[in-house]
């Protein structure tokens, strides 16, 4: 733990200096398992009806049911923070040889006030304990279990202005930076394409081994029929600013569920959510970045209703290719290809 504090201080010493880190020495991000594509994942979170972060969580006999349902479909998966069930999923992998591989993610959150003006004002106490907090046990679960842990992911769409847990893009490169140098695994951030295809996200680039990038055609106003040559258009974009660096497209899917009245879906989703409408999209997309040697993690397993707000229907609650029950929605209900 000595180590991992010190590591802390050093990556804050260096933060203003922007490091050209990785561009001969980026770790690479692992397609393959045995010879056999592993690119295509999906992400988890492990949240059962009744449950939620901060208040219940799930038993080790549900985990465990989570793993091998996912494992029938996907060797990768990407989980959102460090703490939790992390270790516990971790340790199920290797206890019960399920052969799949994880991206920890290590949960950020806002250290800084937000001003009136959009820019950053006084710490928010705890919160940077918090945070290192995360960094320390993706570390320890990266060097624990080296077997399982594919990769680390520093914060989750901090660098947005709508975010509700923007960070301070030195502080987010120091993290990053602590992460890297006490790990030998590939490490990144993933955000919004609306941040990687501008020219400031090439300082957060610089110190990642990949760019975990999400891009959603149905946030952004796209009917199904138009959400894959959007996808195309954006990918695209992102290539031209990042031309050295291997994309991974860290979040995409297709909810079966809107509530037109809630914010901020009502203004922004106009393509039809539905479990037939969710399928076309799934296997249209799969089969396109597959094809393309994309590596991706889907979005998501299962459905969550602690997400969002009050509205059972909202959009947030029903992005996953499974029910919150762990029934199989249209999308997965044929036999897995592996």
């Amino acid at each position: 733990m000595q180590h991992v504090c010190a590591l802390f201080v050093l990556a804050a010493c260096l933060v203003p200096a922007v490091s050209e880190a990785q561009a001969d020495d980026r770790r690479p991000f692992a397609t393959h398992l045995d010879g056999t594509w592993i690119g295509g994942g999906i992400c988890y979170g492990p949240f059962r009806d009744g449950q939620a972060p901060g208040a219940s969580s799930p038993s080790e006999e549900e985990l465990l049911e989570d793993l091998e349902l996912m494992s029938e479909r996907w060797s990768l998966f990407r989980m959102y923070s460090s703490r939790g069930s992390a270790e516990i999923v971790c340790r199920l992998l290797v206890e019960h040889d399920i052969p799949m591989r994880i991206m920890v993610g290590a949960w950020i959150g806002s250290e800084h006030a937000i001003n009136p003006d959009g820019s950053f004002g006084d710490p928010i106490p705890g919160t940077a304990a918090e945070n290192r907090a995360e960094i320390e046990m993706a570390i320890h679960l990266a060097n624990t279990y080296p077997s399982v842990v594919h990769s680390i992911s520093v914060g989750n769409e901090t660098q947005m202005d709508w975010s509700g847990h923007r960070a301070r893009r030195d502080v987010l490169i120091g993290y990053i930076r602590t992460a890297r140098e006490a790990t030998s695994v590939p490490v990144t951030t993933c955000d919004d394409f609306n941040f990687w295809n501008k020219p400031e996200s090439k300082e957060v680039a610089a110190e990642c081994d990949f760019i975990g990038w999400h891009a959603y055609a149905m946030w952004n106003s796209q009917t199904l029929t138009d959400a894959l040559s959007w996808t195309r258009e954006k990918l695209a974009e992102c290539r031209a600013m990042h031309p050295d660096m291997l994309i991974v497209h860290a979040e995409t899917g297709w909810t079966t569920s809107v509530d037109p009245n809630a914010t901020p879906e009502g203004g922004l989703i106009i393509g039809q959510p539905g479990e037939r409408e969710q399928e076309l999209f799934f296997r249209s997309y799969t089969s396109w970045a597959d094809e393309l040697g994309l590596p991706y993690f889907y979005f998501s397993a299962f459905d969550e209703a602690w997400k969002g707000g009050d509205s059972p229907s909202e959009a947030e609650k029903h992005w996953g290719v499974y029910f919150s029950d762990r029934s199989p929605k249209l999308a997965v209900q044929a036999p897995a290809e592996r």
